[in-house]
């Protein structure tokens, strides 16, 4: 799987997400480090990668434009490093392999990993 990691996570995820092998890039290496949501979105579908985020504004993005693609996981917690959180983001994109694959939000917090499909429409 190629995820593309947000500027607001650390670079240190590279190396764990490879390390579960997935072929993993920090944005900050391949984009403009002050480059807007929007952009980094069109870019990881353009280029087939899933993004990898601490920003809660992926998600309202691709429920505002009802997007297929590309696959989001957020990480909502206060300690966001790979030393804290790294077996339970390897462990999400194990159990949302075939989901991410198709096109899906997942949210990870403290107590769980949650994932909502895509497109995201509001009921």
């Amino acid at each position: 799987m190629n995820i593309v990691i947000d500027m607001n996570l650390s670079p240190q995820w590279v190396g764990v997400l490879q390390d579960a092998g997935h072929d993993a890039v920090h944005w900050s290496t391949i984009g403009d480090p002050g480059a807007s949501d929007h952009v980094i979105l069109q870019w990881a579908a353009a280029h087939n990668h899933v993004i990898f985020t601490h920003d809660l504004d992926f998600g309202a993005l691709l429920a505002v434009t009802e997007a297929a693609a590309p696959s989001v996981i957020q990480v909502r917690a206060q300690d966001v490093l790979p030393s804290c959180l790294g077996p339970t983001v390897v462990a999400a994109l194990r159990q949302f392999r075939d989901h991410l694959d198709r096109g899906v939000l997942i949210t990870i917090d403290a107590a769980r990993a949650r994932a909502r499909l895509l497109p995201l429409r509001s009921a």
